[in-house]
């Protein structure tokens, strides 16, 4: 739209009034872009902890505990940051993260890709946050092919490995600067019973790479703890229980829902201090050693 100019004598535009409207729409023009361009920036850039609201972010939250753990975060006024290795095939969190307005934010990440794992600390450094957990993992068939003895997949048991034991590992070196400005200083694992030597690794045969892979990350861990202690950062493993989640099929009554599980462990996340550092704690508050 062309600017309106004022009309002077004998109905000759006023070249004062031209100039001075002129000026005004380039003044209005300019407001224009940069309130666009900021309301751009706001949707790109990542959560910024700009008063006491906490942060957490949770790594595998397309479904199971993951998506539980957002949604009950969520619940308590957390702002979020939940990660999938593919966000477009997560409806249900997308679906969450929309009615959530601002407080969840989605991100790409494949805890076994280096490069994805830098982008994002990049995107998010100098922002504190509070609690980082590890969720992300592999579980396989337990008792199938792969995992039992005389039909190993040793291809299967590396790719377990870079998600469960070494994923973890990466993205807790690659946001430790975020945890330790945070105010609460909590790195979570989510580990299995199975991974643990005092449980006997479940007692039962098979599961092969998913017991070594979790004993791996039990030890990865526990080696955190240690270093991370002298920054004030608390490094805590959590076993979530036999919980029914969407790949389990017929549990059993021992199983119980995503939400008490997740209940559990970020009642446990609350009242974690320094001297449960390196702990193995079940989502009820027992503690198993290693």
């Amino acid at each position: 739209m062309e600017p309106e100019m004022q009309v002077g004598t004998g109905g000759v535009p006023s070249s004062s009034g031209a100039t001075r409207s002129a000026a005004a729409t380039t003044r209005s023009r300019r407001a224009f872009v940069l309130t666009a361009l900021l309301a751009v920036a706001a949707l790109a850039a990542p959560l910024r902890a700009a008063d006491a609201t906490p942060t957490v972010l949770v790594t595998g939250a397309n479904r199971g505990i993951g998506l539980e753990f957002v949604r009950q975060y969520a619940a308590k006024g957390w702002r979020v940051v939940a990660t999938a290795r593919d966000p477009a095939s997560a409806p249900e969190l997308q679906a969450l993260a929309r009615s959530r307005g601002n407080a969840i934010r989605v991100e790409r990440l494949d805890v076994t890709d280096a490069v994805e794992v830098a982008t994002l600390a990049a995107k998010y450094r100098g922002q504190p946050i509070d609690v980082l957990i590890n969720n992300a993992g592999l579980s396989g068939d337990f008792r199938g092919k792969g995992q039992r003895l005389g039909t190993l997949d040793f291809a299967e048991g590396e790719t377990m490995m870079a998600v469960n034991a070494f994923g973890p590992l990466r993205v807790s070196e690659a946001f430790y600067d975020n945890v330790r400005r945070g105010g609460q200083k909590k790195i979570v694992a989510i580990t299995a019973l199975l991974g643990v030597h005092s449980f006997n690794y479940g007692g039962f045969d098979g599961a092969y790479w998913y017991k070594v892979t979790k004993a791996a990350l039990n030890a990865g861990m526990a080696n955190l703890a240690r270093e991370a202690a002298k920054d004030g950062v608390v490094v805590t493993l959590l076993t979530p229980g036999e919980v029914a989640v969407e790949k389990v099929k017929n549990p059993g009554p021992e199983f119980i829902s995503p939400e008490v599980s997740i209940r559990g462990m970020i009642g446990v996340i609350d009242g974690l201090t320094l001297e449960d550092s390196g702990a193995i704690i079940r989502y009820n508050g027992k503690r198993y050693p290693f």
